[in-house]
C-alpha cells in the first residue's frame, strides 16, 4: 500500500511521540499501559477543553486530550487514525475479515506507525450486542461510535465506563466525511480533521482530472440478492454512490425514479423491473469472485441494458466492498478499493 499523505502525517506524529516517550523513560515499553506508547498522543490535540459534543442521546462532555481511545462501529478506527490517534480497542469486522482480526488498511498504519496493536473488540452480532466487558478491561477514556447501531441502553451502559460519542441522527446514517469531522472534534483535533477532508477532496478531485471521461456519464451502484429475487439499488444519498458523483459521473435518473420503502437508502428492484435500470454503467458490488462472473452471465441480469452491453464495472470481495461502502478517512486511498474501483471504471467508458 502506498503511503499516502493523510496515513504519512499520522505516522509521522506517531514516531514522534515514540521518539519522545524514549527520551523520556527508555525503560517503558508498548505493553506498560503507556498511553504514547499505543500512539494515543494527547499532547497532539489543539482544540481546547473542556469540550462539548452534540449527538442523538445528548451531549457529551470530554474534559481533556483522551489519552485512550476506544472506537466502536465503522469508519472512526481510521478518522482517529488519520489525525494522529491510534486507538487502545477497536471493534471486531467480523463481515469483512473475520474474527479477530484487523482491516488491512488498519493493520497498515499501525505497522508503519510502529505502534502496538489495538485489542480487538468481539463484535459477532455487528452491533446488536456489545461487549461491555472487554470495554472495561481496555480502561478508555473515551469512547467514539459516530457512525455505529448504538441503542440508547447500550450508550448509557458505555457510558458509565466511559464517555461516550455517538451519532448526531439516526443509528448507521452518518456520512463518512460527518463520521471524520465528529471523531476529529471528539479527539480535540479539528484542525487536523479538517486538513484531512481537505486531502480527501484533492485525491478525488486529481482521479477526476485524470479522467475527463467520466463527466456526465450516469451509473447504477448495485448488489445482487439471487436468493430474493432481486437487485438492490444505491441512490446518491448512500455514500457508496454519493462518493463517486465527486469523479464526476452522475447516479442516472433512472434510480431516482424507482420507488421505495425503504427511507431512500436503497431500492428493492426485482428481476422483473430490471429493464427500468437505465445507466450508461452499473457498478456492481460483489462478495465473490463467483458473484462477480454470474453477475456478468446470468441471464435475468441480461434485462439491465448495461448489463447487456458489457458496462459494468466491479468491486470484489467483501474486503474490497468494505473499503468503499462507505469509504473512511484510510480505506478510500486503499489500492485494491477504491483506486481500483477507479481503474475498472475507465476500462469499462473506455469501450
Amino acid at each position: 500500500m502506498r503511503l499516502r499523505r493523510p496515513l504519512a502525517a499520522a505516522a509521522a506524529f506517531a514516531a514522534t511521540a515514540a521518539l519522545t516517550l524514549t527520551g523520556c523513560a527508555s525503560g517503558d515499553s508498548p505493553d506498560d499501559g503507556d498511553p504514547a506508547a499505543s500512539g494515543s498522543a494527547a499532547s497532539g490535540a489543539t482544540d481546547t477543553f473542556p469540550l462539548t459534543v452534540e449527538h442523538a442521546f445528548g451531549e457529551t462532555v470530554v474534559e481533556e486530550a483522551p489519552e485512550r481511545v476506544a472506537t466502536w462501529g465503522w469508519g472512526s478506527t481510521e478518522a482517529a487514525i488519520s489525525v494522529g490517534v491510534y486507538p487502545v480497542a477497536v471493534g471486531e469486522q467480523v463481515w469483512t475479515v473475520g474474527e479477530d482480526a484487523l482491516l488491512p488498511w488498519v493493520e497498515d498504519a499501525y505497522d508503519e506507525a510502529g505502534v502496538a496493536k489495538p485489542t480487538v473488540l468481539n463484535d459477532p452480532e455487528q452491533g446488536a450486542s456489545v461487549p461491555y466487558e472487554e470495554f472495561v478491561e481496555a480502561e478508555p477514556d473515551l469512547i467514539v461510535a459516530p457512525y455505529s447501531g448504538l441503542t440508547e441502553e447500550q450508550y448509557d451502559v458505555l457510558s458509565d465506563i466511559a464517555p461516550v460519542v455517538a451519532y448526531p441522527d439516526a443509528a448507521w446514517t452518518t456520512p463518512w466525511d460527518e463520521t471524520i469531522r465528529i471523531t476529529a472534534q471528539a479527539l480535540g483535533r479539528s484542525a487536523a480533521g479538517d486538513e484531512v477532508l481537505s486531502d480527501i477532496d484533492e485525491f478525488v478531485t486529481a482521479e477526476a482530472a485524470e479522467h475527463p471521461e467520466f463527466a456526465g456519464k450516469t451509473f447504477a451502484a448495485v448488489v445482487d440478492s439471487p436468493s430474493e429475487g432481486k437487485v438492490y439499488v444505491y441512490p446518491a444519498l448512500d455514500p457508496r454512490a454519493g462518493f463517486l458523483e465527486g469523479l464526476g459521473v452522475e447516479v442516472a435518473p433512472s434510480v431516482a425514479e424507482l420507488d421505495t420503502s425503504n427511507g431512500g437508502f436503497f431500492y428493492d428492484l426485482s428481476y422483473e423491473e430490471l429493464d427500468k435500470l437505465e445507466a450508461d454503467f452499473i457498478v456492481d458490488y460483489a462478495y465473490t469472485p463467483e458473484d462477480a462472473e454470474a453477475f456478468l452471465t446470468k441471464s435475468e441480469l441480461q434485462a439491465i441494458p448495461a448489463v447487456k452491453e458489457g458496462k459494468v464495472a466491479q468491486v470484489v470481495g467483501t474486503v474490497e466492498t468494505s473499503s468503499v461502502s462507505p469509504p473512511t478517512a484510510l480505506s478510500v486511498y486503499w489500492e485494491d478499493g477504491f483506486p481500483a474501483l477507479v481503474d475498472s471504471m475507465a476500462e469499462v467508458l473506455a469501450d
